[in-house]
């Protein structure tokens, strides 16, 4: 991805979450300048924990059609989460765009409920982990929507409305996409660890690859290794 295109795409994200009275902290509006100055004083945390912006097209070049935009607004450490206490949770705010696939993925660690904020619907395709911990194409799969379990077969899409959400455990292949519009999806979880706790079902990366037209209006966590 160009970054230029990032820039407008950060421009248009921060409106699109604005519109639906979601409010980002202010670590989201700092220049590329004041996170290298604050990250090395004050606010490691931020680079420690991969709080920030993330635009991902999965290093594949689509992303009109597969992609995804996130915030990390707060998460905790792998180390608390081991000891079983402290910070073992994280908060993502994302955007799907209508008809923009995110790819079908497990996580070995992390839980999360996934929740429509608004726009159109949010789709989910899910499966169930066979043994080897690949997609099972036949068994059935269970999820809890808003505390009620539902029993869906192999394959199936799960639709949610503004408003609804679903609870998916450790294991359960999912992608999703909008539909009838794009989507703000709020993300509750454990732990996020985006470097190690992805398994794709196709080889994908997970980041994009940064063609440097212009300079960052904000950087993203996965520049955060190379600018900071």
């Amino acid at each position: 991805m160009e970054r230029s295109q990032i820039n407008e795409i950060l421009e248009e994200s921060d409106r699109f979450i604005g519109s639906y009275g979601y409010i980002l902290p202010p670590f989201a509006y700092w220049s590329p300048e004041e996170m290298r100055a604050r990250t090395g004083s004050d606010a490691g945390d931020i680079r420690a924990n991969r709080l920030g912006w993330d635009i991902t097209d999965y290093g594949q070049g689509r992303f009109e059609d597969l992609g995804l935009i996130l915030f990390t607004a707060r998460n905790g450490s792998a180390a608390d989460l081991a000891r079983g206490r402290g910070m073992l949770y994280a908060e993502k705010i994302m955007i799907s765009r209508e008809n923009q696939i995110s790819p079908m993925h497990r996580h070995a660690i992390k839980a999360e409920d996934i929740i429509n904020r608004g726009g159109g619907a949010l789709v989910l395709e899910l499966f169930a982990s066979a043994e080897d911990g690949s997609v099972d194409p036949a068994a059935k799969v269970r999820v809890h929507t808003d505390g009620v379990l539902r029993t869906l077969n192999a394959g199936a899409l799960l639709k949610l409305d503004p408003g609804e959400s679903v609870t998916l455990m450790p294991g359960l292949w999912h992608s999703f996409w909008g539909e009838g519009g794009d989507v703000l999806i709020g993300e509750v979880s454990t732990v996020n660890d985006d470097l190690t706790d992805n398994v794709f079902r196709e080889p994908i990366g997970r980041f994009s690859t940064i063609i440097e037209d212009e300079k960052p209006r904000h950087l993203l966590v996965s520049d955060y290794d190379t600018w900071l």
